[in-house]
C-alpha cells in the first residue's frame, strides 16, 4: 500500500482546525451577539464533529510516521515552542472540559454551561487556532 496519501493528511488536519476556529468564533457570534441558541447549537456540534475528525485523522497520521521534527533555528525555534507546548498541554485538558461543557448544554443547566464554557471556549479557540499555526510552521516555514 502506497503512503503518499499519508503527506496529504497534515494540510488536512490544518484546514479541520482553521474550520473548527471558524465554527467556534460564528457559534459565539451566535449566542453572544445574536442571541441565537440555535444557530449555537449547530455551529458547535459542527464543530466537535470536525474537531472529533481532527483527532482521528492526527492520531492515525503519528501512527503512520511518528513525530515530525521541527527545523527552524534561532528566534523560530523559541516561537515554535512558546506556541507548542501551551497548545499540547491545552489540548490534553480539553476533551474533559468540553464534555462537561456539553454535558452541561444538554441538561439545561444554563449557569453550569456558562461557568464551564469561560475556560472551553476560549482554549478550544487556542488549540484550534495554534494547531494551524504549528502545521505552518512545521510543513511550510522550514519544510
Amino acid at each position: 500500500m502506497s503512503a503518499d496519501w499519508v503527506t496529504q493528511l497534515p494540510p488536512l488536519n490544518a484546514g479541520l482546525n482553521g474550520l473548527s476556529t471558524c465554527l467556534l468564533l460564528g457559534a459565539g457570534y451566535a449566542v453572544k451577539i445574536k442571541k441565537d441558541e440555535q444557530l449555537h447549537k449547530k455551529l458547535i456540534f459542527s464543530a466537535l464533529i470536525v474537531s472529533t475528525v481532527f483527532l482521528a485523522i492526527y492520531f492515525f497520521y503519528h501512527g503512520q510516521v511518528g513525530h515530525v521534527e521541527f527545523k527552524g533555528e534561532g528566534w523560530s525555534r523559541t516561537l515554535y515552542y512558546l506556541i507548542l507546548f501551551p497548545h499540547i498541554l491545552l489540548a490534553g485538558a480539553l476533551l474533559p472540559l468540553i464534555f462537561f461543557t456539553a454535558r452541561a448544554a444538554m441538561r439545561d443547566q444554563r449557569e453550569r454551561h456558562k461557568k464551564w464554557v469561560r475556560w472551553t471556549y476560549p482554549i478550544w479557540l487556542y488549540v484550534s487556532f495554534s494547531g494551524v499555526l504549528i502545521y505552518w510552521m512545521v510543513f511550510h516555514l522550514y519544510a
